[in-house]
């Protein structure tokens, strides 16, 4: 199973190393980093993570994952990468998204008629993003046949387990959870009570 993981400027560190923190503990997958060319590319926070591939060499992958953060302000209009995301998706079997990466798949039309959710803070501008996108603000995460979507940051680590328990039932998934130390909210519904309301900030 090889999943690609999309970096673009100013993504959010946690939606990507949280999850793969999940997955990198399934010794059967390979996960590989795939920007606009191979390097560093820079987070919101600042640290870089290192992208192998380039998404103009980019072949296939089984799981693509598309994390949220500032940056998706930017890249969201950028016609060539959304043209280059909705070809890159015909190819997988699993499309998967953290935060506000929600709006990006939204901007390709690949959640179209489907139900998907995002960052409860940027809900508006994202939903923007998607009108024929059936948006779902009181998930935590959500499923919609192949396609996972989570809300804000750490939202993106109760999917991935979610995602991981989809293809080697929940046992598999707790065990994965248990190891790292990590209080899974296995129920989409369960949203902390202190959690904003949907809105329009970033």
């Amino acid at each position: 199973m090889k999943i690609a993981v999309v970096l673009f400027d100013g993504f959010e560190l946690l939606d990507v190393f949280g999850p793969l923190e999940m997955f990198g503990q399934l010794p059967d997958w390979k996960i590989v980093m795939v920007a606009d060319k191979p390097g560093p590319v820079a987070s919101a926070q600042g640290p870089c993570a290192w992208a192998e591939e380039s998404l103009e060499t980019f072949v296939r992958c089984d799981v693509l994952m598309v994390p949220g953060g500032k940056g998706t302000r930017t890249l969201i209009d950028n016609p060539d990468f959304i043209r280059w995301l909705k070809r890159a998706a015909l190819g997988t079997e699993y499309l998967i998204s953290v935060c506000t990466g929600s709006a990006l798949l939204a901007k390709a039309g690949l959640l179209d008629s489907k139900q998907a959710t995002s960052n409860r803070l940027a809900f508006d501008w994202v939903t923007a993003q998607g009108p024929k996108t059936l948006w779902q603000s009181d998930q935590r995460w959500v499923q919609d046949d192949k396609v996972f979507t989570s809300a804000g940051v750490s939202a993106g680590m109760d999917m991935s387990l979610a995602f991981i328990a989809h293809l080697y039932g929940q046992e598999k998934a707790q065990k994965i959870a248990d190891y790292c130390e990590y209080h899974w909210l296995a129920d989409p519904t369960e949203i902390d009570c202190q959690s904003p309301s949907p809105g329009s900030s970033d």
